[in-house]
Formats: structure tokens, C-alpha cells, sequence
């Protein structure tokens, strides 16, 4: 009997312990599967929200801020996935419009993916026509852009010390920035990139010989006179063999820079805007403006540092051809003969 009486207790005691296994094993199953509904189940804004996550914030601070703005369900999950991923996470303001698994809110992070409105600077756009575009994209612009580009003349005063604002160095490119970048942050940054342009091209040390600023003025020139390329040097040899020879560059382009500064500018030139006596007007002054009259691209920096070899005083602009392409002339018979000729051609086209 005191056999059968130990035997039964054995056995009483192995179910309970299968019973706490059992226990333990459908808790640990429970947490696993918390744990998972947690970390993989997406969560999170179906609307357009913004986070931003500033620089040197730890891990719990971002998850914090991720929870408080309703990203993720809990902060203590985001962490259990760094702990797993180990990544390096980025500051910066983030967008999120759809529900989402906080592990895929994680690996944004970790990418840096931070929301940014783009920017498209056209090649020869100058500060105004760069304010507008800037504020079209929803960046600081607009008079902001202006007056950052006029005051910050000391982003640029080591390569141009005579420069009077930024015009000619906010290369022209597509940019993206932080959607509450500053017009001085914006205006930096088109400096730097050229900067970085300039670089490449060897005009820095064109700078260090104290021709830098002349070299982007004259490209702002080629610039706004024509958008063919492999006019660009031709272009640039009429104006360097003007100026060699002391005659006034006459260039319409400078002259409504000029009535821009002016806020005189009415869309259109007139014949008394080229007798109006500003800086700018190079009917009126000899030599170069005083400054860059707009934001240069590269083949107009390189067609100033190198203009062609030619002989050409006179060209009329591609612009104002409906052909498509300028005239060049040596002689002011040989110019008076490709404006008849571009008038007549405005004539048969429709135009006045």
C-alpha cells in the first residue's frame, strides 16, 4: 500500500509540473505574440503628419515624439527594434501619411529619409525670378530670398570681395530642402554648390588673380543672351572684343537688371528705359555692369573664361530670332542687314 500511495503522488507531482510548463510555455507565447502585434501591425496617421526629430535625440526621445505624434503605438516597441537592428538613427523632419508596421517607420529613420520640398533653379534665373520659384515650392522666398541674397554678401567675400550681395554665385540646380529652411540657409546652400562648380572649373583660381568677379559677370551676360550652348563662346567673344576696344556692350539684359533693382521694370522694354541712366544701363556706361545680373550655369562660366577667337563686335540674340539661332556680324553694315533681315523674318512669322 505505501508503494502505491508514493507512486501516486509521483505522479500527481509530474502533471504539475507539466501544467507550469505548459503555463509558462502559453505565456511566453502570449508575450511573443504581444511582442509581434506591437512591433508589426501597422499603426499610425491616414492623414498627412510631420515629425521632426532634432539633432543628438536619443532613441527613447524619438520614439517618445513618435508616439505623442500618434506614429507608433508604443515607444518601448521602437526600441525593441533598435536593439535588434542596431542602426544609426537620423535627425530631421519626417512625413507619414499611411499606417505602418513600426518597423518600417524604424528603417526610415535609419535611411535618413527625411521630407524635403524640391527646387528646380533655372540657368540664368537672378535673385528675383529664384524668390518666386523658391516660393511656388513652398520654400522661404519671395522678398525673404531677396533680402537674404542682398545682406549676406559675406558668403562670398573671400572670392569676390567687391561683390554687393550674392547675385551670379546661386548656381543654378535642382535642390531639395527641409521645408522650414530659411531663405539664408536656402542662399548658403546655392553658394556652396558653387563653390563646388567653381572648383571644378578652375575658377577659383581664376579668383585668386582677382578676375573672378568679371569672369561672372560677363557669364551672367552670356547667360541671359542665349540658351544655345554652342553659342555660349561666340557670344562671350563679342562682349571681351568690345570691351577691348572701349565700345559700350549695349546689352538689354543689363538694362532691365537695372530697372529690376529699380523696381521700374514693366514687362517689356521701351525706348526710353534704354536712356535711363542707372549702374546697369551699358547703353549709357561703358564696360561691365557692376556685378553679376543673374545666376550663370556652367557652359556660360567656361565660354567666359575661355571666349572664342573671333572678330565678331555685333550679334543679334537667338532669343529675339525666330530661326532659332543668333547672327554675328564684324561690321555695323553687316549687323544693319541681320536686323532687317531678323525683322523681316518677325514680319512673315506674324509678329510687328
Amino acid at each position: 500500500m505505501a508503494r502505491r500511495t508514493r507512486s501516486s503522488r509521483k505522479k500527481r507531482g509530474s502533471g504539475c509540473f507539466g501544467l507550469l510548463v505548459a503555463a509558462l510555455f502559453l505565456v511566453v507565447l502570449a508575450g511573443g505574440a504581444g511582442l509581434a502585434w506591437l512591433v508589426l501591425t501597422p499603426y499610425g496617421p491616414e492623414t498627412e503628419t510631420f515629425v521632426t526629430l532634432t539633432p543628438g535625440s536619443s532613441t527613447a526621445r524619438m520614439g517618445e515624439a513618435l508616439e505623442s505624434a500618434g506614429i507608433i503605438r508604443s515607444r518601448y516597441a521602437f526600441d525593441l527594434v533598435r536593439l535588434w537592428k542596431r542602426g544609426t538613427l537620423k535627425a530631421g523632419e519626417y512625413r507619414f501619411d499611411h499606417r505602418a508596421p513600426v518597423t518600417e517607420v524604424y528603417n526610415r529613420i535609419a535611411r535618413g529619409d527625411v521630407f524635403t520640398l524640391s527646387v528646380t533653379i533655372p540657368e540664368g534665373a537672378n535673385m528675383f525670378e529664384a524668390a518666386v520659384k523658391l516660393e511656388q515650392a513652398g520654400l522661404d522666398g519671395g522678398q525673404d530670398f531677396v533680402d537674404a541674397v542682398t545682406n549676406h554678401r559675406e558668403l562670398v567675400a573671400d572670392l569676390d570681395p567687391g561683390a554687393k550681395d550674392l547675385e551670379g554665385y546661386l548656381f543654378p540646380d535642382t535642390y531639395h530642402f527641409a521645408r522650414r529652411a530659411s531663405a539664408t540657409q536656402i542662399a548658403g546652400t546655392m553658394v556652396r554648390r558653387f563653390r563646388a562648380i567653381a572648383g571644378q572649373l578652375g575658377l577659383t583660381q581664376v579668383g585668386l588673380r582677382g578676375n573672378l568677379h568679371n569672369v561672372v559677370t560677363l557669364a551672367s551676360l552670356v547667360e541671359r543672351e542665349t540658351a544655345v550652348d554652342a553659342e555660349r563662346p561666340l557670344v562671350a567673344s563679342v562682349f571681351a572684343n568690345r570691351l577691348s576696344k572701349k565700345m559700350p556692350l549695349m546689352t538689354d539684359p543689363s538694362v532691365i537688371y537695372g530697372l529690376e533693382l529699380e523696381g521700374r521694370w514693366r514687362g517689356t522694354i521701351y525706348a526710353s528705359d534704354l536712356k535711363r541712366d542707372t549702374p546697369y544701363n551699358t547703353y549709357l556706361h561703358a564696360g561691365l555692369p557692376p556685378g553679376p545680373i543673374a545666376n550663370p550655369g556652367m557652359k556660360s562660366l567656361r565660354a567666359a573664361m575661355e571666349p572664342a577667337a573671333s572678330d565678331f563686335l555685333y550679334f543679334v540674340a537667338a532669343g529675339a530670332n525666330p530661326q532659332g539661332h543668333s547672327i554675328f556680324s564684324r561690321t555695323l553694315a553687316e549687323q544693319s542687314k541681320a536686323v532687317a533681315g531678323y525683322r523681316h523674318s518677325v514680319k512673315k512669322a506674324g509678329g510687328r
